[in-house]
């Protein structure tokens, strides 16, 4: 696709790097056919050709609009698109640049700019453990719709970390939300690696991975938070201690691995940066290993049917399929894929079950009858964000399948 740059873009980072990507796009279609809101809307400019079209308008001077903007807002940046391109068109990293160039450019209402700061700047603080320790106690008065947001209160196995000491070592990134939403992922993942001989470790300063705040519209925040976090990891990452850092939220590893990517103009922090990132593994990339070694120990109920969502940051950004499943029912689970449409997004997508609710919704229900065909005891995926607006919607318990390996060990 040939794009002719207004000059206010020819020569800047992002203007080169959207005309780099645009120049791979051969406005094929192939896309629409994964593309969770085109296949919910219909709407050429709700799948990714049609924002694509948008980013290149944009790119060459034309008129940006709230139109603009809202058909971007509804992209889940799931990455399905990316996956399914015969092109290898980079689609996540052309509509971020896009929303940027356009959020410069157009007003929000007030009340929707108010939401976004408060998701930005709440969900990494340090002040949202205790708000959420408040909203849990206040939960049996709350709306049913706030209700479904706050998970109940964790049992006391969330806080059973090992304190063996091994050769092995690797940090792992608590994450922002998740030591408060479901404290038990972090503790099953330590103790899990512990029973496989693998000590984890825990950077006290590192924080939110930066994803929350550069897809909230702050991307010198983001990087503020990407920069914590490589020096809060660098001693252990220069030293050699550290074999890996390792992600239990997909969706936080997919930003870090990205990284060098993010930092590449940042002379002070390129290096480190890629280096963390090619440091960096999603959990499941250990299961393979690990499973075999756990395998004596291990007590699972063949009877017992899990059905797997694997999260988009999971299968489309990461590229990282199967692995979940295999090695699982290798061991002697039973873990099924949904029998249709386990690409599509479940319409977590970060902070987007909170921005586009009605999207949102319509695409848990679609993804729960989907899993719901394998007629499963518990549902089970790879990022708290996935696990939170999947239970909203179903008694079925859902839960991280680090969970139900650590329940067998236990």
């Amino acid at each position: 696709m040939q794009t002719r740059l207004s000059p206010e873009f020819q020569h800047t980072a992002d203007g080169v790097q959207a005309e780099a990507i645009l120049r791979k796009c051969v406005h094929c279609g192939f896309c629409t056919a994964t593309c969770p809101t085109y296949q919910l809307l219909g709407d050429e400019l709700d799948g990714p050709r049609g924002r694509i079209y948008l980013i290149k308008q944009v790119l060459e001077g034309a008129s940006v609009t709230r139109k603009t903007q809202s058909h971007l807002d509804r992209c889940l940046t799931c990455r399905s698109c990316e996956t399914t391109c015969p092109s290898g068109v980079e689609y996540g990293r052309l509509v971020e640049i896009g929303r940027h160039i356009v959020d410069a450019r157009v007003k929000r209402p007030a009340h929707e700019a108010a939401l976004r700061w408060a998701l930005r700047e709440g969900l990494p603080s340090a002040l949202f453990a205790p708000a959420f320790k408040l909203g849990q106690m206040l939960r049996p008065s709350l709306p049913a719709a706030l209700k479904k947001k706050l998970p109940a209160r964790p049992s006391g196995r969330a806080h059973l970390w090992p304190t063996r000491e091994h050769p092995r070592k690797v940090l792992l990134l608590l994450g922002c939300v998740q030591p408060a939403m479901m404290p038990n992922i972090n503790s099953a993942t330590a103790r899990v690696l512990d029973a496989a001989g693998i000590q984890t470790m825990v950077a006290a300063d590192a924080g939110c991975c930066g994803a929350i705040r550069s897809h909230g519209g702050d991307r010198a925040g983001g990087l503020d938070d990407m920069r914590r976090n490589i020096d809060a990891w660098w001693p252990q990452v220069e030293s050699g201690a550290v074999e890996a850092i390792v992600m239990n939220a997909s969706g936080c590893g997919v930003a870090v691995k990205e990284y060098g990517h993010a930092l590449a103009a940042d002379p002070a922090y390129a290096e480190r940066a890629a280096r963390v990132g090619n440091l960096t593994r999603d959990l499941s990339e250990l299961l393979p290993e690990i499973g075999p070694r756990l395998k004596p120990r291990l007590r699972p109920s063949t009877a017992h049917r899990v059905a797997l969502h694997p999260p988009c940051t999971l299968q489309h950004g990461q590229q990282l399929r199967g692995a979940i499943e295999t090695t699982l029912n290798g061991l002697g689970f039973d873990v099924r894929l949904a029998p249709a449409e386990s690409h599509l997004c479940c319409g977590s997508a970060g902070t987007y079950s909170v921005l586009q609710p009605k999207l949102a919704t319509e695409l848990r229900d679609r993804k729960l009858a989907r899993l719901n065909a394998v007629e499963p005891q518990t549902i089970v995926s790879a990022n708290i964000g996935c696990i939170q607006h999947l239970q909203s919607g179903t008694t079925t318990p859902v839960r991280h399948w680090i969970e139900v390996l650590d329940d067998a060990l236990a």
